[in-house]
């Protein structure tokens, strides 16, 4: 293979194969790498700005069956720790997120097993009952999964549901990496890959967006990655024209503090920043029909996700007034409304606030500053 054929290729928004991807990925320097992924970042978003948004990540439940090897965070049924969130509670954090300016609730949670579509649909609907503008960014491929197994039903009818009672986007969680093999190693409980991407592409048929998400650095090959992409690329072309489908696509690391990956299996995060921004601009060149790129500071800081707005990502995410999963597993790194602008600023780039539809929002007049522990 001649790298400057794969990278005239990849300039022209063609669907690089599996074995091109890991070519690229394994003997193109970097600068020249992150330069492809630039320019084609240019293509895609020409305004040239770094959006960022405004949301809180708030769970349904901590309760779970899924056992996943990665997830310091679920308790089982009946454990001492374990909640249903109320609507009391999320009334007091509704109003404190839109009080810091933000617009959306990230809203997940884990696989309860007493919690079916009847309990999401009246928690979607009291939500916008009282917050009619508050967008619902909600659970994901497979907790849709656990809903439809508990209520013997499609894929289909519960998205439906779940949209008519006020879901607006579904996030991209869960995804892992989309190989069977690596599932039944880290996340047994959950759905396998084939149903995570029908769901998906079941959601884009309804006109519900989503976002793509891929977890690495820890079980999986890198041809298992490039499995990943292609099949998030394969969806995504499959959705309606007149469809969003996957809106971004965030690849992330893999935290392991106290996991039981780390703890039963000896396996850690070794992605180095060098590996983090290859993968952001392998993301950018193989996944040429998704047009936002968003840089996951929240698990390798600001530096990095820095390099990688040079490196095919458009995107810094959001400032995540509460996120308690990630962060259980190590993650430590935070931004608020003035930091996240600041870090984009740094890194060489206009910060643009931006709403889940990535549609932009005028920074909200009043606005305080949520406390954070650096």
């Amino acid at each position: 293979m001649q790298l400057d054929t794969l990278y005239n290729r990849a300039l022209n928004f063609e669907f690089l194969s599996i074995e091109e991807g890991m070519y690229l990925f394994n003997h193109a320097p970097i600068a020249e790498l992150m330069f492809v992924a630039n320019e084609l970042r240019k293509k895609q978003v020409p305004h040239g700005k770094v959006t960022w948004q405004i949301d809180r990540n708030l769970n349904t439940t901590n309760v779970c069956i899924a056992n996943c090897k990665f997830c310091n965070f679920y308790r089982i049924p009946g454990h001492a720790d374990a909640y249903i969130t109320d609507m009391d509670t999320y009334r007091v954090k509704i109003a404190e997120t839109i009080k810091y300016g933000g617009d959306q609730l990230l809203l997940q949670g884990g696989h309860h097993p007493e919690l079916g579509l009847d309990f999401y649909t009246k928690t979607f609907r009291a939500i916008k009952n009282e917050f009619p503008t508050i967008k619902i960014h909600a659970l994901g491929p497979p907790e849709v999964a656990h809903i439809t197994k508990l209520e013997k039903s499609t894929h289909k009818e519960v998205l439906t549901a779940l949209k008519e009672s006020g879901m607006d986007s579904l996030p991209g969680a869960g995804a892992e990496i989309l190989v069977d093999r690596v599932r039944r190693l880290i996340s047994k409980g959950k759905c396998g890959a084939d149903e995570w991407l029908a769901i998906m592409h079941e959601a884009h048929k309804l006109d519900i967006t989503t976002s793509g998400t891929m977890m690495f650095g820890h079980v999986e090959t890198l041809e298992e990655r490039f499995i990943h992409l292609t099949r998030i690329r394969e969806v995504q072309a499959m959705k309606p024209a007149d469809a969003k489908g996957f809106l971004a696509f965030i690849p992330w690391t893999f935290q392991d503090a106290d996991t039981l990956l780390a703890k039963i299996r000896g396996v850690h995060n070794l992605t180095t920043p060098d590996e983090y921004i290859r993968m952001i601009a392998i993301s950018r060149i193989m996944l040429p029909n998704i047009k936002n790129i968003q840089a996951s500071w929240l698990t390798v800081g600001k530096k990095t996700a820095q390099i990688c707005l040079n490196g095919g990502a458009n995107d810094f995410g959001s400032i995540m007034i509460e996120e308690n999963v990630v962060s259980a597993a190590g993650a430590p790194h935070r931004f608020t409304y003035k930091t996240i602008q600041e870090a984009i600023s740094e890194g060489g780039f206009e910060p643009q606030l931006r709403n889940q539809q990535y549609e932009w929002r005028t920074i909200p007049s009043g606005i305080e500053e949520q406390v954070v522990n650096y």
